[in-house]
């Protein structure tokens, strides 16, 4: 078994060998029944949190009073939690006050089915006090009790039905579905951050257009993100979009993600988010500068969902450059250079191939830049500098602002193979210089 269940184990043991019952439970029991290597592993027992703190060298008493203990190991953070029952909830998220319980009652407070059993792993047996198993054998999701209680004790739980169904292909059940749709509303009063969090998972792990699909069937797509709802209805020209509106696309683009990084996953999502407002019938159907109305719609959905700053800034700068990518083969040689050689072009290469193959299918572009780039050799990409500030300022050059420019003109030149060495550097610099004058 993998380092990090094992030391799962011990964490269990320790609790067992001091008197306590101590299980593994939650998610990383059906990821284990699923054959699945769990991200996170718990356990739930009947020590008290202050119990637990005295067991084990070093913890972190992140929420002691809803009796969550981080119990810290080499192989990571295992969340030990004592078995409990949960008050009534006020603010959709957390309970007023919790009861220490056993494990039934625990496993009845629980979100989902599968989400509420145990693991014994001594006699590596499954405790299941909910039906969870049987609901996993039939790949439906449920919740544990009445939906509508489960949803309004934490709203997040609407969204998490939508990408536990996404990224495991399960049906919802009727009554839970029915309960989704009908308190979908209520998904606006949890934090931006918390729904960014789901977001981001039902676009990475797996089940994205399964998973957005189901956002739109619920009313959820547009409480979060009217942008994407937005799209459905947009015609686009057929030649290039013979797969439909501008939804269908996008949809489609989800469907075709294959272990993304978050923000190539935005900008799949995103990359077309201009174009309902930039709609145009002239000659054929337009969508003038939609690129550019996209970075910034993007960048405004990144902010209202507290995205990483590094990661807005990446999400917008693939959707203001996707256009750019047919251009390259004509481009001068220095400025496709610099291009393609921007960090973040890989993952703007990638939203290029899926934004063809979403669409017309045809990827002769793609191949084309990657096998222009696999046959660059690295120093033609990004050569050493023939003159660096100090060459100026040898040559008798003052420094300021027009050094930028000077060494700039001089690397164009570099790229396109006009100069090779620092004395045809230094003779192109007087002469750009006579230029200017």
């Amino acid at each position: 078994m993998p380092e990090r269940y094992r030391a799962a184990v011990r964490v269990q043991q320790r609790l067992k060998q001091a008197g306590y019952r101590a299980l593994l439970a939650g998610g990383c029991v059906r990821d284990l029944i699923l054959g699945v290597e769990p991200n996170d592993y718990d356990i739930a027992t009947s020590a008290t949190p202050g119990e637990v703190a005295q067991l084990f060298e070093k913890v972190i008493s992140v929420g002691a009073a809803y009796g969550v203990q981080i119990v810290v190991q080499p192989e990571g953070f295992y969340e030990v939690t004592t078995f409990r029952k949960d008050g009534p909830y006020c603010d959709g998220r957390h309970p007023v006050t919790v009861e220490f319980v056993d494990e039934i009652e625990d496993a009845r407070r629980r979100d989902f089915t599968i989400n509420a059993m145990f693991l014994d792993p001594e006699s590596n047996s499954i405790i299941d006090y909910v039906g969870g198993q049987e609901d996993l054998r039939n790949r439906l999701l449920r919740t544990v009790g009445p939906p509508e209680q489960r949803f309004a004790e934490d709203h997040l739980r609407i969204l998490r039905a939508v990408r536990f169904a996404a990224r495991l292909g399960y049906d919802i059940e009727p009554e839970t579905l029915d309960a989704v749709r009908k308190m979908s509303r209520l998904i606006t009063l949890t934090s931006a951050e918390r729904i960014r969090d789901e977001i981001l998972k039902i676009l990475t792990e797996g089940g994205a257009r399964r998973g957005f699909e189901l956002l739109d069937e619920t009313g959820l797509l547009e409480q979060i993100l009217p942008e994407i709802t937005a799209m459905k209805g947009v015609d686009q020209p057929e030649e290039f979009h013979p797969e439909g509106d501008v939804f269908v696309h996008t949809m489609l683009m989800l469907e075709h993600l294959e272990d993304p990084s978050p923000a190539l996953a935005l900008a799949a999502l995103l990359h077309d988010a201009g174009k309902p407002p930039t709609q145009s019938f002239e000659d054929r159907i337009r969508f003038n500068n939609h690129d550019k109305v996209g970075a910034r719609i993007a960048e405004d959905v990144c902010r209202r969902l507290r995205m990483p700053h590094d990661t807005m800034a990446k999400v917008s700068w693939m959707i203001e450059n996707h256009m750019r990518l047919t251009a390259i083969p004509d481009m001068r040689d220095s400025k496709r250079k610099r291009f393609i050689r921007h960090p973040w072009f890989p993952d703007l290469l990638e939203l290029g191939r899926l934004d063809c193959v979403a669409s017309h299918g045809c990827v002769d572009g793609i191949y084309w830049i990657q096998e222009y780039i696999a046959t660059l050799p690295p120093d033609e990409l990004k050569p050493e500098p023939l003159l660096r500030g100090k060459d100026l300022i040898e040559m008798g050059l003052d420094p300021g602002p027009i050094f930028s420019q000077i060494l700039t003109a001089v690397e164009d030149a570099q790229l396109e193979g006009l100069i090779t060495d620092k004395e045809q550097a230094s003779e192109f610099v007087r002469a750009y210089l006579a230029q200017k004058q």
